[in-house]
């Protein structure tokens, strides 16, 4: 009878230890993406990307900075009048949607949705935010909602983050959805 108390007893621990162990995940610190290890994409248009992530009991906050390659003509840079940019940076919406952009996001995580706004090609935009930390695993997404020349466009974002035991490898898996379809790429970020 001791023996079965004392066994159920250390399996209590174990189980009350691995779910302190899953929801101690922090995401806190400066990561650079690893363009060796990530999987971008065909409309990946970065050279490097770093964010900032600060976390508390409830929330997260994400600063992201990213450096593009040069464009190499005029056209490249022209922004095309008839696609307006979400993150009100010249040359389209692929730029900053598909591959990641400046942003700096704070997701509550509860899973209730919050809204902000971002500076957009006409005016100030809307960004519906949703974040919430489950079983180690940060799911977070973002919806921006404009008018267009053709109407209302909406650009979603959704990530699934997850660190390596160690918690020195972050890995980003994005599905991002907008008007010219959807693009799946995996980040795969290191801790400096």
């Amino acid at each position: 009878m001791k023996r079965n108390f004392l066994l159920v007893a250390i399996l209590s621990l174990f189980a009350v230890a691995s779910v302190s162990a899953q929801k101690a995940a922090s995401f806190s610190g400066h990561w650079e993406l690893d363009t060796t290890q990530s999987k971008l994409g065909d409309r990946a248009r970065f050279d490097a990307m770093t964010m900032d992530v600060a976390q508390t009991a409830k929330d997260i906050k994400v600063d992201t900075k990213t450096t593009r390659p040069a464009r190499t003509n005029a056209a490249a840079t022209a922004p095309n009048p008839n696609t307006p940019n979400p993150t009100g940076a010249a040359g389209g919406m692929g730029r900053g949607f598909g591959g990641g952009g400046d942003t700096n996001f704070t997701y509550t995580l509860d899973g209730k949705e919050s809204t902000t706004e971002v500076e957009g090609p006409m005016g100030p935009m809307p960004v519906k935010l949703t974040g919430q930390l489950a079983a180690g695993k940060l799911n977070l997404s973002n919806v921006r909602t404009f008018n267009g020349p053709n109407g209302e466009v909406s650009l979603t974002s959704k990530e699934t983050w997850s660190l390596s035991p160690d918690g020195k490898t972050l890995t980003v898996s994005r599905e991002s959805t907008s008007p010219r379809g959807t693009n799946t790429m995996e980040l795969v970020f290191v801790k400096k």
